[in-house]
């Protein structure tokens, strides 16, 4: 009885601790989209959160993602990835679901490309 007992307890605390790693992995959205990164006239520029646009930072523009939300991009190809802040809105296009500056494009390899498929994840808070 006692042998019955222990293995229900074991049972009931692995299964609490299970369900906790997996809510902790559903926290995190994984998407498999087409990227662009924004044009060089585009440099210096009012964003729609009101920062200006630099090339040089790990920005990015997404239509519905709160700004400050932090997307990790990864080429599938390469498999490079770089994480870069939403402070803009974009692209508006069905196409593209993200566009990234020009240092986050060059640093997974895309910049001569123009756009590319890649597996995009975030945590919304």
């Amino acid at each position: 009885m006692r042998l019955l007992l222990f293995l229900c307890l074991s049972l009931i605390v692995l299964g609490a601790n299970s369900q906790e790693v997996v809510t902790k992995a559903a926290d995190t959205t994984k998407e498999i989209i087409f990227t662009t990164y924004y044009a060089k006239k585009f440099e210096g520029r009012k964003t729609t959160s009101g920062q200006r646009y630099r090339g040089a930072k790990f920005t990015a523009a997404h239509r519905t993602l709160p700004f400050g939300t932090i997307v990790t991009v990864k080429n599938i190809h390469t498999g490079k990835k770089v994480d870069v802040r939403v402070n803009d809105r974009g692209p508006f296009s069905k196409k593209f679901s993200l566009d990234i500056s020009k240092a986050a494009a060059q640093a997974i390899g895309i910049y001569r490309l123009g756009y590319a498929k890649v597996e995009i994840s975030y945590v919304l808070k």
